[in-house]
């Protein structure tokens, strides 16, 4: 970008991620440029796309497949990127801006048949608000794990679960997984 672009850049409104996030093969793109070391070509970044979203190897696919993939991320998807800043192309080189980490809070994959988080510990808080209003009434006997052993471990319990969500939510951000979703 020119110092006269960066002038004019504003950064894309969320409904603008959105939708620029709704088209599966935006999202490949994305995935595909964060696997990157450098910059992609058009012609590698289409195959890729197409074997995705064919199921099939590069190796495998026809030139038809490859083609239609290679027309469709010139003529739109690559423009719609560059002009929300989240790649820089050139005509035939593409790589992702500094501008796409702000996607990544939009691109975390939740896995299928998987629990929510939020699901997750509003559980986890009920069963603690349990414990501790037994603990309070008496119901729960304090004689071999005290009233402080009992808030130490429903503390150990959520720091735990804290630091599985962090390594979750790392594995199946998209462009660090194998195979996009």
């Amino acid at each position: 970008m020119s110092l006269t672009d960066q002038k004019k850049y504003t950064p894309p409104e969320k409904d603008e991620l959105y939708d620029l996030l709704s088209n599966h093969r935006r999202r490949y793109v994305i995935h595909f440029c964060k696997q990157a070391d450098g910059a992609l070509t058009l012609s590698d970044l289409a195959e890729m796309v197409a074997a995705r979203e064919q199921d099939k190897s590069v190796a495998e696919l026809t030139s038809a497949e490859r083609k239609r993939v290679y027309t469709s991320l010139q003529q739109t998807h690559l423009n719609r990127l560059a002009d929300a800043g989240m790649i820089e192309y050139d005509g035939d080189e593409i790589e992702l801006t500094d501008d796409a980490a702000a996607l990544d809070v939009y691109l975390d994959v939740v896995p299928e048949g998987s629990i929510p988080w939020g699901v997750y510990y509003l559980g986890l808080s009920a069963l603690s608000f349990v414990v501790l209003s037994g603990i309070w009434i008496g119901f729960v006997p304090t004689e071999t794990v005290p009233a402080l052993g009992w808030a130490a471990i429903i503390v150990a319990v959520f720091l735990a679960s804290s630091v599985a969500q962090v390594i979750q939510s790392r594995r199946y951000r998209l462009g660090d997984m194998d195979e996009p979703p």
